[in-house]
């Protein structure tokens, strides 16, 4: 079974159980300054997660491409990737654990679906501890339906437990399903979750049983929700018995166009093996990332530097293989070609795609002859030391400052017969990624996305900056992105100058007037037909569902949004613009906080 059939036998299951299939979202994420990608499957969905009415109905189903880059120095081994597809379908206060593992188990084993054997099957489930009981009822369900004692395994909060998405709130135990690979077992203990190979996971059914209050205890939700994942790439090598997702034809034609450009047959050599893998994953996750409809470009910032560093870490893989030429955009294209049928914004986006890549990889390849230029420069120096060793730091230094990779100032130093003190080197870039993890920890601290009081009145308030805006600057203006905190807004759009000092504060009394006037804020669930028929804006490059949701700010605005908003716009305080700013091309940037 191939992905677009597993894709397409999903969606079709769920659609019968009564679910309505909505839309993958962007893989960025708006309104959430907590991450940098759509993470999961379950990211767009945590608003309605947490209690906002989702305007297609209480079930839902859908595929979402996601990045994580927690892992990125694994990519390269069989399995780990950057980018990837999951899976999901959702109850949001409708059934619960009966009926998700129900049809969790009619897909999986059912050989109108995917006809795994049952014996096949194990699954874990949550083992319980002090505060929360075990959940023998997803244990009970899955022995019903013919799981065997020995295969169902109870497993503590690291392996069965989701959430909160930040300190408080909706959390719960979840139940995970293994295929056996076959493998013989690595002792008499191993079963389901097992990580020695034999059991692989394909998928996640978590149950939101309880609220996390501020004081640690755990309360029983009144309204019970599921949240399910299935990986599309490890499901399709499982079901195909391949060892690596890149042995599937999900890679196929990404790994033909690099035996294309370097004349290297993969298979031949386990260490370009891997350098084979990683131009795959990382040129098909950049490629993703630049044809998303809120596509952000390399830089040396937040997304951007992840962008980056996935195009240039290609790049000197390609290096690896002897390509010595531009070629990312060949492999780009071979993505576009198999990805385009599901995710039709890849082929809308080509020449974007194709344009960024050349630029980046330009601009790397520039790069490295300033690396190379300034070892040149360093180099009489160096052979001054009779003990043919380069420092670590100084090594550091070139990749730091410079963006020169270690593995090439070694080359370098190889032919001159020197060697680098690996160890020095190692150790200052640990403490460069503990920085940088600290600051991604920063980040991620407020959970997977803020609704807290003073977040919502910011989301309400880009609401009126927006209208105000279009109001000033005119109707060419639209939403290009937006970032809320606790403690600020961040507002893109479409401008091609920068804002006078006259413009900012009229834009600035137009807000604080509509906030002083009191307005209600209300929500009605339309089909986007009905919506912008009746004058709501919606949104650049999103996708939307047939039925949405519509917030009307008294007699001053209208538009299309998942929200959620404050009742009457008084309750904001006042607003206050303290930079505008250039952000790309076309594109300005405000920031402003509510005080």
């Amino acid at each position: 079974m191939d992905a677009n059939e597993l894709r397409s036998k999903y969606i079709e299951f769920f659609k019968s159980k009564g679910h309505a299939q909505i839309q993958g979202k962007s893989l960025i994420p708006d309104n959430d300054p907590t991450v940098l990608f759509t993470t999961a499957g379950m990211h767009p969905l945590v608003p309605y997660l947490l209690g906002e009415p989702h305007p297609a109905g209480t079930r839902l189903t859908d595929y979402q491409k996601c990045i994580r880059t927690g892992d990125i120095d694994a990519v390269g081994d069989p399995s780990h990737l950057t980018c990837f597809e999951m899976l999901g379908n959702w109850s949001l206060g409708d059934y619960f654990k009966e009926g998700a593992i129900t049809m969790s188990f009619e897909f999986l084993t059912d050989p109108k679906w995917l006809g795994i054997p049952i014996e096949k099957i194990g699954v874990t489930v949550f083992a319980g501890e002090e505060g929360i009981p075990r959940d023998d009822e997803s244990a009970a369900i899955w022995k019903r339906l013919g799981i065997p004692e020995e295969r169902i395994r109870f497993l503590p909060r690291e392996d069965n437990w989701w959430g909160p998405a930040g300190t408080t709130g909706p959390c719960g135990p979840d139940t995970e399903m293994f295929i056996d690979t076959g493998r013989p077992a690595c002792g008499p203990d191993c079963g389901p979750g097992c990580k020695c190979g034999k059991w692989l996971e394909v998928w996640n059914d978590v149950f939101m049983q309880y609220n996390k209050t501020a004081e640690g205890t755990y309360e029983p939700l009144a309204r019970k929700c599921v949240d399910t994942g299935m990986g599309i790439e490890r499901t399709v090598t499982i079901l195909n018995g391949k060892k690596s997702v890149y042995d599937t034809e999900i890679f196929a034609p990404l790994i033909a166009a690099v035996e294309r450009i370097s004349g290297y047959t993969y298979g031949s050599d386990a260490e370009k093996d891997k350098s084979v893998r990683i131009i795959c994953d990382h040129g098909r996750a950049a490629t993703f990332i630049l044809g998303d409809p809120k596509a952000v470009s390399p830089s040396n910032v937040g997304a951007g530097y992840v962008l980056r560093r996935l195009i240039r870490r290609a790049v000197r893989h390609g290096r690896k293989l002897g390509i010595d030429r531009l070629f990312l955009t060949e492999i780009a294209e071979a993505v576009v070609e198999k990805f385009a049928a599901p995710y039709p914004e890849l082929a809308e986006n080509r020449s974007r795609i194709m344009e960024e890549l050349q630029q980046e990889e330009q601009k790397f390849l520039e790069t490295l002859q300033k690396g190379e230029h300034e070892f040149e420069k360093l180099l009489p120096n160096l052979l001054k030391d009779p003990r043919k060793i380069i420092s670590g730091r100084l090594a550091f230094k070139l990749y730091d400052t410079y963006g020169f990779p270690i593995e090439l100032t070694e080359e370098l130093a190889a032919e001159h017969g020197m060697t680098i003190n690996r160890e020095e080197f190692d150790e200052a870039f640990k403490k460069h990624q503990e920085l940088s993890r600290a600051g991604s920890e920063q980040v991620f601290k407020g959970g997977l996305a803020d609704h807290g009081e003073q977040a919502i009145k910011y989301h309400t308030a880009t609401h009126l900056l927006h209208k105000a805006l279009r109001i000033v600057l005119g109707d060419h203006v639209a939403q290009k992105g937006s970032n809320i905190t606790a403690e600020r807004m961040r507002f893109d759009f479409s401008h091609p100058a920068p804002m006078t000092p006259e413009e900012i504060a009229r834009v600035e009394a137009i807000v604080n007037e509509q906030i002083k006037r009191d307005l209600p804020v209300t929500m009605e669930i339309m089909s986007l037909e009905d919506a912008k028929a009746a004058g709501a804006i919606a949104l650049f490059g999103e996708k939307y569902e047939s039925q949405v949701k519509v917030y009307t700010i008294g007699d001053f605005s209208k538009e299309v949004c998942g929200g959620p908003h404050v009742d009457r716009t008084g309750k904001l305080g006042t607003f206050k613009i303290q930079k505008e700013q250039s952000s790309s091309a076309g594109v300005r940037r405000i920031r402003a906080v509510l005080e």
